[in-house]
């Protein structure tokens, strides 16, 4: 019995739209990791080394100990050897891909916001309580203060619709 309402909830929260959207997003995240990975490595990195003079940024790197006073060319080469490395062209790569990453997701938020409609405008503050009420309601049922009643504020349909039917008219396509 307990068995059979363990599976029924586990059943009712994988339906749900969220855990779903939740695994999308964690498969879609892995796989823009690897883009902005190799847009970072191979587009941005090689034209800034080659401004400053030719520095390969994968391969910026400070030899803290070991080596016995070789010079090493790659990070590789001297761990290889033995060394101990503080690697700050990796660090960097690293950083410019967090970066190029959280830019892509605030255009992803952005752009999922201006697809949203807004809903129409019901409720208010008390402004004496600081519970929700009606905004139509001239007196608080919490505190019982006197209100002023406020307008209700329709529903407003999302930017992207609006410019949607903007382009519409503009090209005039038919249905």
């Amino acid at each position: 019995m307990a068995i059979s309402n363990f599976l029924k909830e586990f059943r009712s929260f994988a339906e749900r739209g969220n855990a779903i959207d939740m695994a999308i997003g964690i498969i879609v995240g892995s796989v823009m990791t690897s883009v902005v990975n190799s847009l970072v490595k191979d587009v941005i990195m090689p034209p800034i080394g080659l401004l400053i003079g030719g520095v390969d940024f994968s391969q910026w790197f400070f030899v803290l100990s070991g080596g016995d006073g070789q010079t090493f060319n790659t990070i590789a080469e001297a761990q290889a050897a033995g060394a101990t490395t503080l690697n700050l062209g990796v660090f960097l790569n690293t950083v410019i891909s967090f970066i190029i990453t959280m830019f892509a997701a605030f255009l992803i938020v952005r752009t999922v916001n201006k697809m949203k409609s807004k809903k129409a405008v019901t409720t208010t503050t008390c402004p004496y309580c600081k519970q929700t009420v009606d905004i139509t309601a001239t007196k608080c049922p919490h505190c019982c203060s006197a209100l002023k009643p406020g307008e209700v504020k329709p529903a407003e349909e999302s930017d992207m619709s609006k410019g949607i039917k903007k382009l519409k008219k503009i090209v005039k396509i038919k249905k």
